[in-house]
């Protein structure tokens, strides 16, 4: 298995080329394939992590982006930020999220806790 480190775009570009021909088919795990594809995926994402930082999003669209993949309601945020005028305040950028709401949005909804704790846009 001759794979090397990602240095450079150049790499970068290559091991991605390489790996899109598996995505389309991807191999059985525990396969010489499989291993490769494993690999090769996870120099991708190192490199990515250290060269395409994405930052985490606004706390207020990150919970609306939840609200939408769930289905959910300003109702359904209750039992996580309080009454319902309470959840349109901070919905709206009235108000803003308490370290208890990040506790229970972050438990409740699964939102990175790291989404929830970033000062929200104007």
């Amino acid at each position: 298995m001759n794979i090397k480190p990602i240095h450079n775009e150049q790499d970068y570009q290559t091991t991605l080329r390489e790996v899109s021909t598996y995505f389309d088919n991807e191999p059985t795990p525990d396969t010489p394939d499989g291993d490769r594809f494993e690999i090769l995926l996870t120099l991708v994402e190192d490199y990515e992590a250290k060269h395409y930082h994405i930052d985490p999003p606004d706390p207020i669209e990150a919970i609306k982006f939840r609200m939408e993949q769930e289905g959910l309601t300003a109702k359904d945020l209750v039992p996580m930020i309080g009454k319902v005028n309470r959840v349109y305040e901070i919905l709206n950028r009235k108000r803003t999220l308490t370290s208890t709401m990040i506790w229970k949005l972050h438990q409740g909804l699964g939102i990175s806790a790291e989404s929830l704790i970033r000062p929200a846009l104007a």
